[in-house]
């Protein structure tokens, strides 16, 4: 599979998690990807700011398709370990990126990076890294 396929397969896809939190797939690149999330006002907690689990799953939306670009078509990677530092509050009204980036490919487990920053880049509100699993493409059996 050429990356210009790869790019085409995950520029196409949007999954219901996707949906939820409007993520924008920005670029794709070989083990790496940049994907956007406008801050809405129903993101924030308690303390006013965008709930660290929103800044988590943006993060972690951008390791696994990073290292979705590297695996063959019908491959699947599910995060099992994540770490997320968040340094900077994020507001209502927001545009974030992170961009994700594989660190180690396996044949079994992957582990991946991302930096979420304002949409200017000028902020780094969080370090993310992540374990990920990697189960192969499932055999057709014959019928």
């Amino acid at each position: 599979m050429t990356l210009e396929q790869v790019r085409q397969r995950m520029l196409g896809v949007v999954s219901p998690a996707t949906k939820l939190f409007g993520f924008e797939m920005l670029e794709v690149e070989e083990g790496s990807t940049l994907v956007q999330l406008y801050c809405r006002q129903d993101f924030i907690n308690f303390g006013g700011v965008v709930h660290g689990g929103v800044i988590t799953a943006l993060a972690d939306s951008a390791m696994g398709s990073s290292l979705a670009t590297l695996m063959p078509d019908g491959t699947r990677q599910v995060s099992f370990d994540l770490k997320v530092t968040i340094v900077s509050a994020a507001q209502a009204g927001e545009t974030l990126r992170a961009r994700g980036r594989v660190l180690h490919a396996g044949r079994r487990t992957a582990v991946c990076e991302a930096d979420v920053r304002s949409a200017e880049g000028d902020r780094l509100v969080a370090k993310a890294t992540g374990s990920f699993a990697v189960y192969p493409p499932k055999e057709e059996t014959p019928a």
